[in-house]
């Protein structure tokens, strides 16, 4: 059930955005207090499975073996077999464009070594490492629960930003999605919703709207 609250914020946030000749993104933006992010322990960093997704399409590229590529071709956006995924590595440009390019990576579970010795120092910072897949797995479900996900990462800011929709979604289903992500997030604070000083929601040019 979507909280009143969110759901009014939501809908005040989309009524006051001016119509752009892009699809705005909706974003909100949480404020912690009480939470030393000086200590890695205590940053956030968890992958929320959107109940009506994101609204638009989440890239996901997957590196693997012939079997796994072959196996991903028809469901990811791009794969990479080892060979490539070496060639790219080596040019230090066409790396950080390609982590800019993608949403999630999967590699397979013998790779992830590779991958993060290759290309750690650029996925890594972006919070971008790969979801491990066992070999002969069928990389399909994975994929798909990805395309639903978004990953809430705070590093070390008291306030950091998530998307949860776009304006051209129902603010239902917009407001379902904050609730979710604000249920995950309660989970993981040692004092739960104690160490969330506010949330607001916004479109990407639009005004805030207070969330909690």
């Amino acid at each position: 059930m979507v909280e009143k609250q969110t759901l009014n914020a939501v809908k005040k946030a989309l009524e006051n955005h001016k119509k752009r000749n892009f699809t705005e993104t909706v974003d909100i933006s949480i404020n912690l207090k009480d939470v030393d992010l000086s200590i890695p322990k205590n940053r956030i960093q968890d992958d929320v499975i959107l109940p009506h997704g994101r609204g638009r399409q989440i890239r996901v590229c997957v590196i693997g073996g012939n079997e796994m590529v072959a196996k991903a071709k028809a469901v990811a956006d791009r794969t990479l077999t080892a060979d490539e995924l070496g060639k790219i590595a080596d040019d230090k440009k066409l790396a950080k464009k390609m982590a800019g390019e993608f949403d999630f990576f999967i590699a397979e579970a013998t790779l992830m070594p590779v991958v993060g010795k290759r290309l750690g120092i650029v996925l890594a910072p972006r919070g971008k490492m790969p979801k491990p897949i066992q070999p002969g797995a069928d990389p399909k479900p994975i994929i798909e629960t990805l395309r639903k996900t978004v990953t809430v990462r705070s590093k070390d800011r008291k306030t950091f930003h998530a998307p949860v929709g776009t304006v051209d979604m129902p603010p239902e289903q917009i407001a379902e999605n904050i609730d979710m992500v604000l249920k995950r997030l309660v989970g993981k604070l040692e004092r739960g919703s104690m160490n969330i000083s506010s949330v607001y929601v916004k479109t990407t040019m639009g005004p805030a709207e207070k969330v909690m």
